[in-house]
């Protein structure tokens, strides 16, 4: 797939959400909004993901979500489990209750097929979001919103050769996870260093920070390490510490947390896939679609929420917003 042509798209789809919101009242915060008009109906959306009990990406997700219901006078059940099988099962109850939309996370698509086939089938309308850039389409989604994982990969890479590492560990936190495997490859591929992988258990902090402390324990050159969620990037800044090592720390994705480290320089930079916009976009894409037959994209291209670098050089355009837990 080209991918210069995304950039159209993703202002497109940009400019469709500011003819939608202008169309819509406000009263200021997430409560109590509703989408004017006499004539629009009320929709319930599922959106069920991948999310992992504490991993704090999702908060921001979540509140994405939410702000677009309210917005729009939607109703929203949000739903998650890690367990793939789980994930096919909740989304199934959805189609089985007769939701008027759903919104996916595909980190394991054959997983999911199934469910998503039957909603296919029921006449529910499908869209995908965060994971799945690569298999949406082969899926049977009518619309995808998130971050090119590989041009994320690779943009990490070379900065690493900007900034002159010699040899990276990039941390995944679950093995087979599509996305995350993308993200580390592509890393890889691009980096004109040496890189490994470090497969770690990211439902078990205490492991995954002991597993990162012996591997740098056990290997000295590793000048960087990688991680692929706040939350882990502040769990490696203590294995640095324990392992004695004066690795530097760089991560994808960002939470208030993190937020805090890069301003105070103790992790380099993060790749911010903009979760909230995600979570946004995906309500609002299928509320379009409800109601209008819009679909982003063109249904044939992913409306791209990213990658963008997060550093000290622009640390304060994200801050303010961090604080209100939307970045």
């Amino acid at each position: 797939m080209n991918r210069n042509r995304r950039l159209p798209v993703l202002l497109a789809g940009a400019a469709g959400l500011v003819l939608a919101a202008s169309a819509c009242s406000s009263s200021g915060g997430r409560q109590e909004e509703t989408a004017t008009g006499a004539d629009t109906p009320e929709l319930t959306i599922a959106m069920i993901t991948h999310e992992a009990p504490g991993d704090t990406f999702w908060d921001l997700v979540r509140a994405g979500a939410e702000d677009a219901a309210a917005k729009s006078g939607v109703t929203l059940e949000y739903f998650s489990d890690p367990e793939a099988a789980r994930q096919a099962t909740l989304i199934q109850a959805a189609v089985d209750k007769g939701v008027d939309g759903i919104a996916i996370t595909l980190a394991k698509p054959d997983a999911l097929q199934g469910a998503i086939d039957n909603a296919a089938a029921a006449g529910i309308p499908v869209v995908g979001f965060n994971a799945g850039i690569d298999h949406w389409q082969d899926a049977g989604l009518i619309e995808y919103f998130g971050t090119d994982e590989t041009l994320a990969g690779e943009a990490f890479g070379e900065r690493l050769d900007e900034v002159g590492a010699e040899k990276a560990l990039c941390v995944i936190q679950e093995q087979g996870h599509v996305a995350l495997e993308t993200r580390c490859d592509s890393l890889g591929e691009a980096f004109e260093g040496e890189s490994e992988t470090l497969y770690v258990d990211g439902a078990n902090m205490p492991e995954v920070r002991s597993g990162i402390t012996a591997k740098l324990q056990e290997d000295a050159d590793v000048d960087y390490v990688v991680t692929l969620g706040a939350p882990f990037a502040m769990t490696a800044l203590d294995a640095v510490d324990d392992a004695g090592s004066d690795a530097s720390v760089a991560t994808f994705d960002t939470n208030a947390d993190l937020v805090g480290a890069i301003e105070d320089g103790l992790v380099e930079w993060a790749v911010d896939q903009q979760p909230y916009l995600q979570g946004y976009l995906a309500v609002d894409g299928l509320w379009l679609y409800g109601t209008n037959g819009n679909v982003s994209g063109g249904g044939s291209e992913p409306v791209l929420t990213g990658p963008n670098f997060i550093d000290q050089d622009n640390i304060d355009s994200v801050a303010a917003y961090a604080e209100n837990g939307t970045r």
